[in-house]
């Protein structure tokens, strides 16, 4: 069976050499871009490969942009199909952050039309307190061919955001930390606060106190209150593009689809100081 959402360490255990399967390492630093690889290198879950999340699943960034812009399209494509990747691959991505950076990866590939990809629950880090096997080897890759176009309708643009302070046509839900959301500290981007009329749902409220996902009745009463408080569409925002994705994720495993993205987000909000901020 495909694997669309998220999948439990057991499950990956049971396929890792799956010749239909690929894995892939998507662990990364907002502070060092080198951490990832590092800590690849140092130990991973056998066939996994090394993705770096900046270099091949966004964009450089300009003086408009975010910090972590959307790609581009056929680049990506060429990179997939280099990974092993063909249009019927089941891939899994994974991280040591309770799925924060590989939620990114997880919702590119879905909005290429890319169903079987799943997030696996817990991470690397479920995955070694299982006491389950690590490697150092570097798997060898077939490259094969991969073809798709981008769902252009899944993001929300930063003139659509502006428009949605007084047309009031969907519902910004922030993954970002309640003290960056309220503008009390902004460890990351040059100015703190957040974007009026938004909400607060850091990203972390997703999980349990193991970092695994809660389930799927659960997370949909959650959502489903938040939805009908709004009685809006939802759209995903964060610091650039990256936890909003897990509250994506989120939606999707309680069954609650058609959310959208601001994939510029906070950092490509305040780009431009004449766009109206909220503290407090």
């Amino acid at each position: 069976m495909p694997y669309s959402t998220i999948v439990s360490t057991e499950v990956l255990a049971e396929n890792a050499s799956n010749s239909d399967w690929e894995i892939l390492d998507c662990r990364m630093s907002l502070s060092d871009r080198d951490a990832g690889l590092k800590a690849y290198r140092e130990n991973h879950i056998p066939y996994a490969q090394f993705c770096h999340v900046e270099d091949n699943f966004c964009s450089p960034v300009t003086e408009h942009s975010g910090r972590h812009p959307l790609p581009d399209i056929p680049t990506l494509l060429e990179k997939l199909g280099s990974m092993g990747i063909n249009n019927n691959t089941q891939v899994v991505v994974y991280d040591d952050a309770n799925g924060a950076y590989a939620s990114r990866v997880w919702w590119q590939l879905r909005e290429l039309g890319h169903y079987n990809v799943a997030v696996l629950d817990g991470g690397i880090t479920q995955w070694m307190k299982e006491g389950r096997e690590l490697t150092q080897l570097v798997p060898n890759i077939d490259a094969t061919e991969y073809s798709g176009s981008f769902n252009t309708k899944s993001v929300v643009t930063t003139d659509q955001v502006l428009e949605n302070l007084s047309d009031h046509t969907f519902t910004l839900l922030d993954a970002r930390s309640e003290e960056r959301f309220k503008g009390d500290e902004e460890p990351i981007d040059p100015i703190a606060g957040r974007i009026p009329d938004s909400i607060n749902r850091p990203f972390q409220q997703n999980l349990d106190e193991n970092g695994l996902f809660l389930s799927a009745d659960e997370l949909k009463e959650q959502y489903e209150n938040l939805i009908e408080e709004t009685d809006m569409p939802i759209v995903h925002m964060c610091g650039s593009g990256i936890t909003a994705c897990h509250n994506k994720l989120a939606m999707e495993i309680a069954g609650l689809t058609g959310s959208k993205v601001y994939i510029g987000s906070w950092s490509e909000w305040i780009r431009n100081p004449e766009r109206p901020i909220a503290t407090g």
